[in-house]
């Protein structure tokens, strides 16, 4: 296990590097002049002139390259074309806003997708099963943003009973996450029904029940370590996805994480946020891709790693 996770990590190298290439080739194609939009709009060419010599982007593409390269190995991405901050501390400041939402996202999506799962598994093609894939279907159906819209302002506005934005305390936590987590949720619950409908009608399991095996016995001893291997990829994947991709349900709620610091760095063509915020939400997938093929080992001991 410790050989496959070393190997795994040295491949990290080339990756990021494709990656950061593309990141880079990508961000220099946008519209829109990022010396222009940082002097003002009411700037004289010759400041723009200067602002564009200070910011390095005057330079040949492949020295700019080289730059880029040298400061993301040291974490260093230079400073914000809009705030003039260190792009390392703007995503350190909105980082764990970004982080405990999908926390929190994952947490209560995870619980209650596979509880419905489960129960539409079991009860298959009875009034439970209907009922939870109609939930699952409404759930991926309906878009975050009218559901945010939905969420604020029934129990913000109308009812109070949370607010609308903030990350002040828990209670600011419950209509973003209700939100972020909605679609995993459905997901989660259509994927464990399929894994489970397929464990349950292995020969294994039909064994337990003709030793007598009570029903829940099976279901949580014999079925749930086999099914849970593809769910537990299934949830690395959303975890990832809900952690780089909370685009929308930030705007919505004028959440101060990284999907509103992508956002606002995209409209001001901030080079260097951009590519540090694609880059690190690149590490991200990796590094919990890792993290469930080890947890595969963990889940079914009979998987071994070369």
């Amino acid at each position: 296990m410790t050989q496959y996770v070393l190997k795994r990590l040295a491949g990290l190298v080339p990756t990021l590097f494709a990656i950061g290439v593309l990141v880079f080739l990508f961000v220099h194609l946008l519209p829109g002049d990022p010396a222009r939009l940082a002097a003002g709009p009411d700037a004289t060419p010759e400041t723009v002139a200067l602002v564009r010599k200070d910011l390095g982007l005057d330079r040949p593409i492949a020295q700019q390259f080289v730059r880029f390269a040298d400061g993301a190995l040291h974490w260093n991405f230079g400073r914000s074309l809009s705030t003039k901050r260190a792009v390392a501390e703007e995503i350190a400041e909105r980082f764990m806003p970004t982080f405990w939402l999908t926390v929190w996202s994952m947490a209560w999506s995870v619980v209650f997708g596979m509880a419905i799962g489960i129960a539409s598994a079991v009860w298959r093609n009875r009034w439970p099963d209907r009922l939870g894939m109609t939930l699952a279907v409404s759930g991926i159906s309906f878009p975050a943003f009218a559901l945010g819209m939905v969420l604020m302002q029934v129990f913000a506005v109308d009812l109070g009973w949370v607010p609308a934005v903030g990350n002040d305390s828990w209670r600011g936590y419950v209509l973003p996450s209700l939100t972020l987590g909605a679609a995993v949720a459905a997901i989660m619950a259509r994927f464990t029904r399929s894994s489970f409908v397929d464990i349950l009608g292995e020969d294994f399991v039909r064994t337990a029940r003709a030793k007598g095996l009570d029903e829940r016995r099976v279901v949580i001893k014999h079925a749930m370590r086999n099914a849970l291997i593809p769910v537990v990829t299934m949830m690395g994947l959303q975890f990832g996805f809900l952690l780089g991709g909370s685009i929308v349900v930030e705007k919505v709620f004028n959440w101060p994480g990284l999907g509103r610091l992508l956002v606002d760095a995209v409209d001001m063509r901030d080079y260097p946020v951009i590519q540090a915020l694609v880059l690190l939400f690149s590490l991200e997938f990796i590094v919990i891709n890792l993290a469930v093929d080890v947890l595969y080992g963990l889940i079914n001991p009979a998987i071994r790693y070369r």
